[in-house]
């Protein structure tokens, strides 16, 4: 053993008690820093939880969320858009949609969006916000737009703000909505959250947050790594669409029948705009059941989205793809009076 001062061949100090102490400084030295990084990452967590709670608080029931656009608001004081947002979509980015098809939707009314609840998906409760909004903007022309799972939502409230309170819709579009569980293609994970969400097992939002990285990675091809990275951090934030509210929503795309409601818009005019290179979405099988089962109220099925990425219903990722589309639509079927911009007669 080495004396006093000496070094061992090893390195190391002489006595143990010189090691002991070296060892101490060290494990002070990391203590102090564990314990520094262990409090700021602790004092995020909590942060983001109070900001959490305090947003899923403020969602706890449907909400009509309003895009201010002075063009619109001014020249159609009596006619509004309605997007119904799609599967997991947020109230951020529901108002980020209606950004960005802005120049394309304002010629005709205002526009709004449909803030789910976080307490789950309710058919009545969207009903009665709609019909409230309506009531109180004294709108008489309504032009709805169904984002992905939301067609499915804005054919039913169509269907039955016509049949209980007598108001009818002017226009539905179904951006790359599916009709049926069927045109779902991620069948397995998709059977797998309705079983679980009907036999009361509601997901932890780690668990959730965890898929929607795994689901986008896998998914690659349809998305940029900027398009993952946004989306995940979005559905990890305050302001993402609580676990129960998705899970509802997946029970509803599941058990939903477009054929209930074929017959009951009245003269509501519908068209689907998708993309055949859909990933998310059956496009084919989709399209052609919504014609087939619509047939009364479809004036246009053919027009494409392609060179949108991802593929599936992505306006606000692709405005230039989405406002031309929807242009043609609406001059052909909704023409401008010629020298204005103001629609009186529909």
């Amino acid at each position: 053993m080495p004396y006093e001062g000496e070094v061992s061949p090893q390195g190391r100090p002489g006595i143990p008690g010189a090691r002991l102490l070296a060892e101490g400084a060290a494990l002070k030295q990391f203590s102090r820093r564990g314990f520094l990084a262990g409090t700021g990452a602790a004092g995020l967590l909590a942060a983001d939880m109070l900001l959490t709670r305090q947003v899923q608080a403020q969602r706890r029931t449907d909400r009509i969320l309003t895009v201010a656009d002075d063009f619109a608001d001014t020249y159609y004081p009596d006619a509004s858009w309605f997007l119904f947002p799609g599967y997991k979509t947020s109230w951020e980015e529901s108002q980020w949609i209606l950004n960005s098809l802005r120049g394309a939707l304002n010629k005709r009314a205002q526009l709004a969006a449909v803030g789910y609840s976080n307490q789950g998906l309710d058919i009545d409760d969207i009903v009665i916000a709609v019909i409230e909004h309506v009531r109180a903007r004294k709108l008489t022309k309504l032009f709805f737009y169904g984002h992905s799972f939301g067609g499915m939502v804005a054919t039913q409230v169509a269907a039955r703000l016509l049949e209980i309170h007598g108001v009818e819709v002017q226009f539905i579009v179904l951006d790359s909505s599916p009709y049926s569980k069927h045109d779902v293609l991620d069948q397995s994970w998709f059977d797998g959250v309705v079983f679980l969400y009907e036999r009361g097992f509601r997901f932890p939002s780690t668990l959730r947050g965890g898929y929607e990285l795994g689901e986008r990675v896998i998914h690659k091809d349809e998305r940029s790594w900027r398009q993952i990275l946004d989306q995940t951090l979005e559905q990890l934030s305050p302001i993402a669409p609580s676990s129960l509210l998705i899970q509802s929503e997946s029970a509803y795309i599941y058990h939903f029948d477009g054929s209930r409601f074929a017959g009951k818009l009245g003269s509501a005019k519908m068209a689907y705009i998708g993309n055949p290179r859909d990933r998310t979405v059956r496009y084919q099988t989709a399209v052609e059941a919504w014609a087939v089962a619509f047939k009364a109220n479809m004036v246009s099925s053919s027009l494409h989205t392609e060179g949108a990425r991802p593929a599936h219903a992505s306006p606000g990722w692709n405005p230039n793809v989405y406002r031309p589309v929807l242009e043609q639509l609406l001059d052909e079927h909704f023409p401008l009076p010629r020298g204005g911009s103001r629609v009186t007669v529909f």
